[in-house]
């Protein structure tokens, strides 16, 4: 969308705009739109999770950083751009990586330390909690986290007073409400699409369950309030506002909207939240998304039911490992570049070794590659050791490793959609986003080989989450007269373009001969996985 300056100055300096802020797996992002939902400037901190005490985590200290160096980079942005420092907006967002476990005591502190999504130590809880819901629970919902803890007895469950996600724990301390959009509560625990609400029958269920273990618990009170997209949040509180910005520049009484997880908020970037679309989002996981038109008729492992933003019934495969592992390599072979002394940027290295990818084998060359970082439910590996693995005769071409790697990132992906195929899941595009996008064509065409289906990404993709959480502030403005798809089909979305990519016959067997060979050599993987320490 074309930006006209003098407009966009207006709009600044008059608070009529939105923002979103996005804590992802690696980069905290906040992206400042108008009106029309037109990128008006954008703030970034760098982070990463660490491994302590066998869990993955992110310290309280580093999220408030984190939050203040993107904000202040934003603030930074903006008057850069068009000579006007913000001091208020008309509406705020927040989103983060869903799932995990954040136990808070009666003062709103951590018990323990937060516990990631990539925490694959569940396995227990989630399996009772499956079969006792006939309901699918994953490994890294919020239910199964605090099960585990209940069954492990540890000693921080009498002390807890509130349970959250790590955008419903941010929202919390800048507005003093404990609430959460119905996206990402229903990655905690289980809603009722007739109610937009967490599932009554199942919160008795749980109660009953830990009865004897917890006396007097009961999870509803445990859990944030359920929001849907277009309700009001709270507003920025002094306090919030000097959390966010410690310079003093943010006023006060900003509106929020409901805070939401990126699943969410990656539908709404991607135009996807009606029956029959659906989205990929590609990150540090990899999940894709497809809204239903009915429930799931059986429980499938491989697949979660999660929500829209608006409340809506959606499927979601979601893998735990995703770029990561090709952007490493990408590094690798940047400080190569840098070693003939002929460095570059970063993003420029790995856009040469998408292009690259083309130029190999269909199917890999007979390479086999894994990212797996971390645990992989879809594939049921607690534990996961990234390797490359080839035979005497394959193919080692740079081509074909890079192809590998990127068939890698998309396999377990691949097989939760053929899951969704066999319950009839229908679904006309999916409609991709992430930083892999920014080089047209590769990406996209390799995935639509992955999932079977066409592929399309449109001009904002690479913008993603925070993109989408900034639209959704600006729809608290516009909810009383149109419902969310409404809005997005003709507000948001009205004349974007968007470029869609048929599954190719060749890829579409070539990758089908690289995901017999994953499958065969996940043996391999599994005796990594026991073998090597982390």
């Amino acid at each position: 969308m074309a930006v006209n300056p003098q407009g966009a100055s207006d709009a600044i300096a008059g608070g009529r705009t939105a923002v979103g802020i996005e804590l992802g797996s690696t980069r905290i992002k906040a992206t400042l739109v108008g009106a029309d939902g037109a990128v008006l400037a954008g703030g970034s901190h760098s982070w990463e999770n660490q491994f302590v005490g066998q869990m993955w985590t992110y310290s309280v200290d580093a999220v408030w950083t984190g939050l203040q160096e993107c904000v202040a980079s934003l603030l930074a942005d903006t008057e850069r751009r068009y000579g006007v420092r913000p001091t208020t907006f008309g509406a705020l967002g927040i989103s983060a990586m869903m799932h995990g476990y954040l136990a808070l005591d009666g003062d709103g502190e951590l018990l323990v330390p937060f516990r990631t999504w990539r925490n694959t130590t569940t396995e227990r809880a989630a399996t009772e909690l499956t079969e006792l819901f006939g309901y699918n629970i994953p490994l890294r919902w919020s239910v199964a986290h605090l099960y585990q803890a209940v069954l492990d007895d540890e000693p921080h469950v009498p002390g807890l007073r509130s349970l959250t996600t790590l955008a419903g724990y941010v929202h919390h301390r800048l507005t003093g409400r404990q609430v959460l959009g119905v996206g990402d509560a229903s990655g905690m625990f289980p809603v009722d699409p007739a109610t937009r609400d967490y599932d009554r029958r199942m919160l008795a269920q749980f109660d009953e369950l830990v009865a004897e273990r917890c006396p007097g618990m009961r999870l509803e009170e445990l859990l944030p309030e359920v929001l849907v997209a277009g309700q009001a949040a709270g507003r920025l509180t002094e306090e919030g506002a000097a959390l966010l910005d410690p310079s003093g520049t943010l006023r006060a009484g900003i509106p929020l909207c409901p805070p939401e997880g990126d699943a969410g908020t990656g539908m709404v970037a991607t135009n996807a939240v009606a029956p029959r679309t659906g989205n990929v989002s590609v990150g540090t996981s990899i999940f894709a998304m497809v809204v239903l038109e009915h429930p799931l008729e059986r429980v499938h492992p491989e697949l979660d039911v999660v929500t829209t933003p608006a409340g809506d019934l959606v499927a979601m495969v979601h893998c735990n490992n995703g770029a990561s592992e090709l952007g490493a390599w990408a590094g690798v072979f940047g400080q190569f570049a840098a070693a003939l002394g002929h460095p570059a940027e970063p993003d420029a290295v790995f856009a040469t070794l998408l292009r690259e990818a083309l130029d190999g084998d269909a199917d890999g060359g007979g390479l086999l590659a894994y990212n797996y970082l971390s645990g992989e439910p879809i594939t049921g590996l607690a534990q996961g050791r990234p390797l490359v693995v080839r035979t005497p005769g394959s193919r080692l071409t740079l081509a074909n490793f890079v192809r590998t790697q990127v068939y890698g990132a998309f396999g377990t992906l691949s097989l939760g959609m053929r899951v969704l195929e066999a319950e009839g899941v229908e679904v006309e595009t999916l409609f991709a986003h992430g930083g892999m996008f920014r080089t047209a064509g590769v990406a996209q065409r390799l995935l639509a080989a992955a999932v079977r289906a066409p592929v399309a990404v449109a001009r904002t993709a690479s913008e993603g989450g925070p993109w989408g959480m900034a639209v959704l502030a600006a729809y608290l403005g516009a909810a009383a007269d149109q419902d969310l798809d409404t809005y997005l089909r003709t507000r948001i979305f009205r004349d974007a373009a968007t470029d869609v990519v048929e599954p190719d016959p060749a890829d579409l067997e070539g990758f089908a001969a690289f995901l017999d060979r994953y499958l065969a050599g996940l043996a391999v993987e599994r005796a990594a996985a026991e073998t090597i320490e982390p």
